[in-house]
């Protein structure tokens, strides 16, 4: 019995410094890292709600940007930290698109432990301004395979894959133009050297109002309030629909205390109002729910990706 006393006693001891800092959490610092350069959509989206955070919660949050490799040397750095609740990684769906083109060194669920869903929003197809609508552009890519040309970020990017997905869907063959990064293409499409891409609501809403570009459809079901001009891709003839999304995920071995902590704080984050505010003047929706709601759009979006690489054949670089 001696042994057993004893032996609960240092049990008792090894865990309580643990069981206090998750009561007491955080004692410190916590890190978002964006795998992706400042001033990017997803930067954004992770600047505004680790700001919000820590006003309502009392904590500093710092945000962390490591680009590179599409997003996977951020992820990989930021899953090799310390599972304890003090380092966590925004994702989007390029997440998911990394992980079924390029086959980054950790499994993209396995390693993980979902947080929260920060937000969604349409993308649209744009297009350069000398097409007045989604049927001409089809007509010509069907009457002259292969000459549309359609931008991307690069081979593997969730821009690749969503062309690839809609020339499938739509039965015409595209010409990939491969950029370093989605500006690079906006740029170019404004400027007539290529022709389509898929793009965020907010920005290719700025660059159309000033006339360089045309939003021929939205890939939502049902038009949107702020677009009610721009018609779906359904309406236009073509079965497909898909949206962008950012969230927060985790190391898989952080403790259950602190996700459910974070999820309760991040969920009031994206009740608030000055955050609705924000994310309704870029055109996103805050979403928020349960880690395990997360987990379900993440394994969705693999699968559909997953479908759509093998499908159109994409092969990394």
């Amino acid at each position: 019995m001696k042994t057993l006393h004893t032996l609960a006693a240092v049990t008792a001891i090894t865990f309580a410094p643990l069981v206090w800092a998750q009561d007491n959490y955080p004692t410190k610092p916590i890190h978002f890292v964006v795998p992706f350069s400042p001033g990017g959509e997803t930067d954004i989206v992770a600047r505004q709600i680790a700001t919000r955070l820590g006003a309502m919660r009392g904590y500093m949050v710092i945000v962390d940007n490591f680009p590179g490799a599409g997003g996977n040397l951020g992820a990989e750095r930021a899953l090799k930290e310390p599972a304890d609740g003090y380092t966590f990684l925004v994702i989007s769906g390029a997440y998911a698109a990394n992980a079924v083109v390029t086959k980054p060194a950790f499994d993209p669920v396995a390693a993980i432990q979902p947080i929260i869903q920060f937000s969604s929003q349409p993308s649209v197809l744009v297009a350069n301004s000398k097409y007045s609508s989604i049927g001409e552009l089809l007509d010509k890519a069907r009457k002259s395979p292969g000459s549309i040309n359609y931008g991307s970020a690069g081979i593997g990017s969730l821009g690749n894959l969503s062309n690839e997905n809609f020339a499938l869907v739509a039965g015409v063959s595209l010409n990939h133009i491969p950029y370093k990064g989605t500006s690079n293409a906006v740029t170019d499409l404004a400027g007539g050297q290529i022709d389509m891409m898929f793009a965020g609501v907010t920005g290719a809403r700025a660059l159309a109002r000033g006339g360089k570009i045309k939003m021929l459809a939205v890939t939502t079901p049902k038009r949107i309030p702020v677009l009610p001009e721009v018609p779906t891709l359904i309406e236009s003839g073509v079965a497909y629909e898909s949206s962008l999304w950012h969230g927060l995920v985790a190391a898989k071995d952080v403790p259950p205390a602190i996700v459910e902590k974070m999820n309760a704080d991040l969920n009031a984050v994206l009740r608030d109002p000055t955050i609705v505010s924000r994310f309704d003047s870029e055109l996103l929706t805050p979403v928020g729910g349960s880690p395990e709601q997360f987990k379900v759009v993440i394994q969705k979006e693999l699968a559909r990706l997953g479908r759509i690489v093998k499908a159109a054949n994409v092969k990394p670089q």
